[in-house]
């Protein structure tokens, strides 16, 4: 308490005007400081928080769509690998002589000649669906005419 005597004797000596004035400064910084220290960052979550639920259920949404997927995924039926073959057969029937199958083990390439994108891409949602595979390699050209050349490759023991 000693360090305290001479400011206690320094505030008797200090009129009362200026005790209020030093009163009232320091009940405003102390308001300044409450307000910046714990209602203002309060007051922002508050308001931001609407707008970070809409985007928490938006996103909640969405990871419930894709459990959705992936459930419908593994409730399908494994494939041998020729149950994909055959699917793989009957997916290309749509594309006609635009493409050729050739099966080697258990990959298959498909060589593409003006395939249209529409029927490549019908093809490829087909074949992801039905083959229960998906291309693991491509080199594919698209032509002048807005149609495709190349080839895909696919392995038979791809899992959906």
């Amino acid at each position: 308490m000693n360090f305290l005597t001479p400011l206690k004797t320094r505030w008797r000596g200090v009129s009362p005007r200026e005790q209020r004035l030093v009163v009232l400064a320091a009940v405003l910084t102390g308001l300044a400081l409450l307000w910046w220290l714990a209602l203002a960052p309060a007051l922002a979550v508050l308001k931001a928080a609407p707008l970070q639920h809409r985007a928490l259920d938006a996103q909640l949404q969405d990871m419930q769509r894709l459990q959705a997927q992936a459930q419908a995924l593994q409730a399908q039926p494994v494939l041998t690998a020729d149950g994909s073959r055959q699917a793989l057969e009957a997916a290309l029937k749509p594309l006609g002589a635009s493409a050729q199958m050739t099966v080697q083990l258990d990959r298959v390439m498909v060589t593409l000649k003006a395939t249209p994108a529409g029927a490549l891409a019908q093809w490829l949602a087909t074949v992801r669906q039905n083959a229960h595979t998906a291309p693991v390699e491509a080199r594919l050209v698209r032509n002048p005419a807005g149609t495709w050349d190349g080839t895909l490759v696919l392995n038979l023991d791809a899992r959906p």
